[in-house]
């Protein structure tokens, strides 16, 4: 949806019409507290559900780029257990309530297989929180046979994980495929020999920021 100033991300229209539905209500009664309150709110979940045009920089042979606005919270070598039962580089993206939580893909690629594990709701910044908080697994096959993991991991607040990627689905790097409501984590799991870009800290833009390059 785009309104004059901003596109809206249609998974947040229906939080934005029951607030803005609200707000209308609460001024019909006469409670302006209320209405100033859930006015505010509404403007805030408008700001949340922004969709930003993106535009993808020059890209050199292999790039993966950044899926999600936030900052890179961990770069480590872990296993992956729910598609590739191998060992992996990961690199994790922490969006705060601030970012902008559009998931992009990583990479062009096929999508041939989807994990769903529910879990807890922990702060998505805790580093165990990839394990045990609710989450959702794609996993993506380019054109080359490298294979590459984007994990949505719920946060504290976010309680709901949106993906459109489907089984079957062939996606291009920096496509849309979904969103984390409300504060939330994206890992990307990458094969060991993969060069990563980006370092722990770092702030980085979801479909601009390069984060690494597959061998």
């Amino acid at each position: 949806m785009d309104l004059r100033f901003v596109r809206i991300a249609q998974e947040g229209l229906g939080t934005i019409y029951f607030s803005a539905a609200l707000c209308f209500l609460f001024a019909l009664l006469g409670f302006f507290f209320l209405f100033f309150v859930f006015l505010l709110l509404t403007a805030f979940i408008v700001f949340f559900f922004r969709d930003p045009k993106r535009e993808l920089p020059p890209l050199e042979h292999g790039s993966v780029i950044c899926p999600a606005d936030g900052r890179i919270i961990d770069i480590s070598e872990v296993f992956e257990e729910s598609h590739l039962c191998r060992k992996t580089r990961r690199v994790s993206i922490f969006l705060s309530i601030f970012d902008c939580h559009i998931n992009r893909f990583p990479v062009s690629g096929k999508v041939v297989g989807t994990f769903y594990r529910p879990g807890e709701f922990r702060m998505a910044f805790e580093g165990n929180s990839s394990e045990s908080n609710e989450r959702l697994s794609t996993l993506v096959e380019c054109e080359s046979g490298v294979r590459v993991v984007i994990v949505q991991v719920a946060g504290f607040l976010a309680r709901r994980i949106v993906s459109h990627a489907k089984f079957g689905d062939v996606l291009e790097i920096g496509e849309k495929f979904g969103m984390i409501k409300f504060g939330s984590r994206v890992d990307v799991y990458l094969p060991e020999d993969a060069r990563v870009g980006v370092s722990v800290g770092q702030k980085v833009v979801g479909g601009r920021t390069v984060i690494a390059w597959l061998t």
